[in-house]
């Protein structure tokens, strides 16, 4: 693999026909923000470019709906996505509109240059025709049945059910979405790209030397190409988008034409570098919320070159696409070939796409009243981005669909991020200030512990090359335990009164690691990492600090700020209105607009026990030091757990709902007085408590706050 001297990272443009769910978010916008945090802290030049798409059938689809116009739709809904983008701390270098006349421009110089190169073949062909309304119809202005799944309203683009990419050819039972009406077949002409004629270059390039690409972005791409490529037309009839250009003197067959939105939008990567370089300071990051993100601008503008050709045109360059599993082909497919075609653009190194995120045990959908808007989670938890970025981290649907849980959410932010990050640096601010007055303890650096952090750093960042979010911000939050675990150790509030130079050095080492968590936790909890270097009293630091200061973060005789806050504990009645504002909508979808409370649904009770049964229960928490899967066994898992004094082996029938590469480090409640029992060959020595909620997710029980692995629970 090549060395690279810069990173564009890009993520999939979000339509601006509404607001983006937290489904969005976790498919492309969240992965592409953590990998290029990361990328600007070591110090590489990288550039992060997304930007709205403002020209598909979809936007004039909704104009319609609202009974207004694209223009009124798109700005409406840009400024709404910039600013959910920036409050929930997506820092993009460049955030354009596919609507600027620099698009524009780019786009049409894409297609002049493939027409004069001969890469379009010229069709007449029959396409859907509304007669009622007198115009062609473009693919989202045709519904039907899928042939794949018998979904009765697929796109004439695509099944939104099961995801599979259509054209309106293959759909029964077309009918126009204008008029309701069955649309008739007319004769009309378009520009196709011999996408057949780059198969063999496809094939060397993508099948021959991509196999390190994630397993769904290399499968579905080998699928079609093996299914064998052919033309596809690059031009709709319509009025709003790209205008197709003249192509000859005189010719008038490209009027009331525009380019096909997959011609142009991914273009639209191109026209925002573009920008980005015509105007380095003109793009505003500013959050309104706590305005503590950093301004990815200022960060990186003396490391860019001046030249967006670079960036497109260098093999210097490491091109990313960031995208969900329904934008593979055209990113894996179509995009490489165009710019393959065009003769001096490079191609993606690697296009890191992420599976569909679930809610609440069904499909996410803004349309179906079943999803978390962003712009919605911010009004409900204004001081809560990091929560909802750490919790989507944990559950990136990285390898197959995963779900978000309103509870799931509760207990990340009660159980880890204040339970145990907040708990461990309030923790040890508090007892600098009560023994120290606030200032780092001259002590001797703890050789051991420097290099126990530079452990979980090298596995965050092998993990992090690697596109693996969840087991980096496992890693991180590991490494917060370790904290944890050192104080509960040392018990430095009893030491001090035995020991008051074994207490430096507890406190000399806790306060170091919190000062290395500030930093590496920047990518995934950006507003967190601010308000924790705040607190401790310093400035942005560079990701290979160890290297230039032998581990030391925070020298002796640094003063830090008074304790505060990282995070605060959800209480249950937020979950609930969070809840019960989802069924009602739901109901209120299914049932029209009657107002329905929620119904809640009682567990039946097994038979009454008396105390003594209860009491001969022994509970203890216990930390999964490794899972596996067991052979031949979808629903079991093989966990080693530490309890403290000793490790445990236990099966559990949790496979289903967690993946075994993501369980390190998980809190558990262990039953460990149960007899051991035989499964698959396996002693089982124990069994872990989990809760069900009303979709059947399992979810752990644990202890509110952290406690030492073997402790008690009564």
């Amino acid at each position: 693999m090549n060395e690279f001297k810069r990173t564009l990272v890009t993520a999939a443009l979000p339509y601006a026909n509404g607001p983006k769910h937290i489904g969005h978010l976790a498919g492309a916008y969240l992965p592409a923000d953590i990998f290029a945090r990361y990328k600007r802290m070591k110090g590489e030049t990288v550039l992060y470019v997304c930007g709205s798409d403002e020209l598909g059938s979809a936007i004039t689809l909704q104009a319609l709906a609202e009974g207004t116009t694209p223009r009124a739709i798109i700005d409406t809904y840009h400024p709404l996505l910039m600013r959910c983008f920036a409050d929930l701390g997506i820092a993009f270098d460049m955030y354009h509109r596919t609507s600027e006349p620099l698009h524009f421009e780019t786009a049409q110089e894409f297609f002049l240059d493939f027409y004069s190169k001969g890469l379009f073949e010229e069709r007449v062909s029959e396409q859907y025709y509304d007669e009622q309304m007198q115009v062609f119809l473009a693919d989202r202005y045709i519904t039907g049945q899928c042939p794949n799944c018998g979904y009765e309203k697929a796109y004439g683009d695509q099944c939104e059910k099961c995801g599979k990419s259509l054209s309106p050819d293959e759909l029964i039972h077309p009918k126009s979405t204008l008029s309701d009406s069955v649309p008739i077949r007319k004769p009309t002409k378009h520009w196709f790209l011999k996408l057949n004629e780059y198969e063999p270059w496809l094939r060397e390039w993508l099948l021959g030397e991509k196999t390190y690409w994630k397993s769904n972005a290399y499968g579905q791409s080998k699928s079609w190409i093996d299914g064998g490529l052919q033309p596809r037309s690059m031009t709709r009839d319509g009025a709003w988008g790209v205008p197709v250009p003249q192509l000859k003197d005189g010719d008038t067959s490209h009027l009331d034409k525009v380019l096909y939105v997959w011609f142009d939008a991914p273009i639209g990567y191109i026209s925002a570098t573009k920008q980005y370089f015509a105007a380095p300071g003109g793009y505003e990051f500013t959050p309104t919320v706590l305005g503590l993100a950093s301004d990815p601008t200022a960060e990186s503008a003396d490391r860019l070159h001046t030249d967006w050709q670079l960036y497109w045109k260098d093999e210097g360059t490491q091109l990313l696409h960031f995208v969900g599993k329904d934008n593979i082909v055209f990113h894996c497919i179509i995009f490489p070939i165009m710019l393959h075609a065009q003769g001096s653009y490079i191609v993606p190194d690697n296009v890191p796409a992420n599976e569909f995120l679930n809610l609440e045990g069904d499909k996410m959908s803004t349309s179906r009243k079943w999803s978390i808007e962003m712009h919605e989670y911010l009004e409900a938890f204004a001081d809560k981005a990091d929560v909802l970025r750490y919790t989507l981290t944990s559950i990136l649907p990285e390898t197959k669909d995963s779900e978000f849980t309103w509870l799931d959410f509760q207990l990340k932010n009660n159980s880890e991020l204040v339970g145990i990050f907040g708990n461990l640096v309030n923790r040890v601010v508090v007892l600098l200030h009560k023994f120290y007055n606030g200032s780092v303890p001259d002590v001797s650096p703890c050789s051991d512990l420097a290099a126990v952090i530079v452990q979980h750093k090298n596995k965050i960042e092998s993990c992090l090359g690697a596109y693996k979010f969840r087991e980096a911000q496992v890693e991180l939050m590991n490494l917060a335990r370790h904290g944890n675990k050192l104080l509960a150790d040392k018990a430095p509030w009893n030491l001090i009164k035995t020991d008051p130079e074994a207490t430096k050095v507890c406190l000399f080492d806790s306060i170091q690691l919190c000062a290395a968590l500030s930093i590496l936790c920047e990518p995934f909890l950006p507003f967190t990492a601010k308000k924790l270097r705040l607190l401790l009293n310093v400035g942005s630091a560079k990701w290979g600090w160890e290297h230039s200061t032998a581990g030391v973060l925070l020298p002796a005789g640094h003063t830090i700020n008074q304790a505060s806050l990282l995070f605060e504990k959800i209480e249950d009645e937020q979950i609930k209105k969070q809840l019960d504002k989802l069924h009602i909508n739901k109901t209120t979808e299914t049932q029209g607009d009657a107002t329905v409370e929620p119904i809640a649904v009682a567990v039946p009770l097994k038979p009454e026990i008396q105390f003594d049964d209860f009491a001969k229960m022994q509970l203890v928490a216990g930390t999964i030091v490794h899972a596996t899967k067991v052979p031949k066994a979808d629903k079991l898992l093989q966990l080693t757990i530490d309890i403290g004094y000793e490790k445990r082996t236990v099966v559990s029938g949790i496979a289903a709902h967690y993946d075994a590469e993501n369980l390190a480090g998980q809190r558990v409640t262990l039953l460990a007085n149960l007899a051991p029992r035989l499964l698959k060959g396996i002693e089982s020595q124990g069994m872990i408590l989990m809760a069900s909620d009303a979709s059947g997710k399992l979810v752990f029980v644990q202890p509110a706050e952290a406690v030492e692995a073997g402790s008690e629970i009564k």
